[in-house]
């Protein structure tokens, strides 16, 4: 362990802790007052440690309350030490602190009192020995308070005990983040949370569920991409439009099958209460019978997909304003012959159609997908294997750099840039080509092997999610990580993450990853809201 605190502030606006509040069950008060006197006598600078053995999430604010938000604490228990300290840690960076880690085994709760921009205050308790979970839970969920009426801010905080390190985030409201992002954002430039077969939340074989919850729960916590995989009913009948929902071989659902249509009515009614929103959605051929790529392309473009207000089908990268309310196509089939000459021959949707199977990484033959689906974890050993090759997948997309539109914060003009410095600068007259959007990066975090218990989609999850969710706190876009990306040297850049798809996300109302994610887009934000010189 550390034997400092770090904090690293991935927020775009300073904060500034200033109460340090250190409790104790009260039986273990009396004990704990030897303590209380050593600590008295420590230098004012020091502010005291902070957080136990728990990764903490800062959501569900309790507005215009000032009551405590620990049950514990809030029972009376006085605090045995308390102290006022000044530690600023500016927007997107990193402080080493002198506070020292806390000391999980004296059973001591910590108060926390932050302040942001424009003087509002929040609190967060912390309870180390209430927050053992499961094995299969390696973090919870503590609420904070705010402590102004009506605040501007919301946050999400992570601590790593290992490495005695507290990460922020801004929290965003994950039914509705992509409203935060100019309409000329290119889609793939954001950090976009994905679900692994979203579909799969039904009571069905342990290798075939891959999800906890069902499709409009994860839209509504935030994610925004869709791996769906569909058996074409009586292919060869064109009138028909039946796609059932599978994984493989089997139907998702032990109690019937589950249709396609159910799910894009499902996504379409989401979209309707926020049409801020985009939705990403993979489509791939999978099932038993006779039925081919070119059948299953017909059936969507003629049953599903023709509405072009409803759905995003040309075969390029939108911007968030061309997909706002939109379902985004990509397609992992082959098209029938009268489809191919769409889009002035380059064909319908984004083509997926051919990576690499069980890739570390590979870019599709349309330059406009990239991968890394590694899926084959044939022994719980090689798990390690996997959260290697997705932690490259986050390091490439970290470094990459793309034009996004930029308010200048004294007008409004619109500018975009390209390069890694902090000040934007104006478009001249004419405008210069606009650069391409990055590819789409498609970083599954998924992996299971049929005749291994221990590696079923579940088990995988529990290991790989935590696994990726500290990188993302502690080291995603560093310059340590960046010094060997495809075998050469890479400056961090915007910081994205792409898109992270994800197993058994949300199990148990945890969805911290997913604000992880979605927090990465900071850096995007702060450029398109002028504040880049911060």
């Amino acid at each position: 362990m550390a034997s400092h605190l770090t904090i690293r502030n991935l927020t775009s606006t300073a904060i500034e802790i200033k109460v340090v509040e250190r409790y104790v069950p009260p039986a273990e008060q009396a004990s704990s007052s030897s303590l209380s006197s050593s600590s008295s006598s420590s230098s004012s600078n020091k502010a005291f440690a902070i957080f136990g053995n728990v990764t903490a999430t800062v959501s569900d604010f309790v507005r215009n309350s000032p009551a405590p938000s620990s049950a514990a604490i809030a029972e009376g228990v006085q605090a045995f030490t308390s102290q006022d300290v000044s530690i600023r840690v500016g927007p997107l960076c990193v402080c080493v602190t002198e506070v020292d880690p806390a000391n999980v085994t004296a059973k001591e709760s910590v108060r926390l009192t932050f302040e942001a921009e424009g003087g509002e205050r929040f609190r967060v308790d912390t309870t180390p020995s209430s927050l053992t979970q499961t094995q299969t839970r390696t973090h919870a969920s503590t609420e904070a308070v705010p402590l102004t009426p009506n605040p501007s801010f919301r946050y999400t905080a992570v601590y790593l005990a290992q490495h005695a390190l507290l990460t922020l985030f801004s929290s965003a409201n994950l039914g509705s983040w992509m409203r935060e992002f100019h309409d000329e954002t290119p889609l793939s430039a954001l950090s976009i949370p994905g679900t692994h077969n979203s579909a799969t939340c039904h009571r069905a074989l342990p290798s075939v569920r891959c999800q906890a919850v069902g499709v409009t729960e994860q839209l509504d916590n935030g994610v925004r991409f869709l791996d769906v995989r569909v058996q074409p009913d009586d292919a060869a009948n064109p009138a028909k439009d039946t796609l059932m929902l599978v994984h493989g071989v089997f139907p998702i659902s032990l109690t019937g099958f589950k249709y396609f249509r159910d799910l894009v009515n499902e996504v379409t009614a989401f979209l309707d209460r926020n049409p801020s929103e985009a939705v990403i959605m993979s489509v791939k051929r999978e099932g038993p019978g006779e039925h081919t790529d070119a059948q299953l392309s017909r059936r969507l473009r003629d049953h599903y997909a023709g509405d072009v207000g409803r759905w995003f089908t040309a075969p390029r990268i939108p911007t968030l304003g061309e997909a706002r309310r939109k379902i985004v196509l990509i397609r992992r089939f082959a098209l029938d012959d009268s489809l191919k000459s769409e889009c002035d021959g380059q064909g319908w949707c984004i083509n997926a159609e051919a990576w690499a199977y069980n890739t570390p990484h590979d870019t599709c033959p349309s330059g406009r997908v990239c991968v890394q689906d590694f899926c084959e974890v044939m022994e719980s050993e090689n798990i390690d294997q996997k959260i290697g090759y997705a932690q490259q997948g986050l390091n490439r997309t970290a470094c990459c750099v793309c034009a996004v539109p930029i308010a200048s914060p004294s007008t409004t003009t619109i500018t975009t840039t390209t390069s890694n410095d902090q000040t934007p600068t104006e478009q001249s007259t004419p405008p210069p080509p606009p650069s391409p959007p990055p590819p789409f990066y498609l970083n599954f975090l998924s992996a299971s092997n049929f005749w291994r218990t221990d590696c079923w989609p579940e088990k995988i999850a529990a290991k790989l999610n935590p696994a990726i969710l500290e990188y993302l706190c502690r080291r995603h876009n560093q310059p340590d990580a960046l010094v060997a990306v495809d075998g050469e040297r890479r400056d961090p850049g915007h910081g994205s993450t792409g898109v992270v798809i994800l197993d058994w996300v949300g199990h148990r109302g945890d969805w911290d990853i997913v604000r992880c994610i979605v927090g990465w887009n900071v850096r995007l934000e702060m450029r398109e809201k002028g504040r880049v010189g911060e």
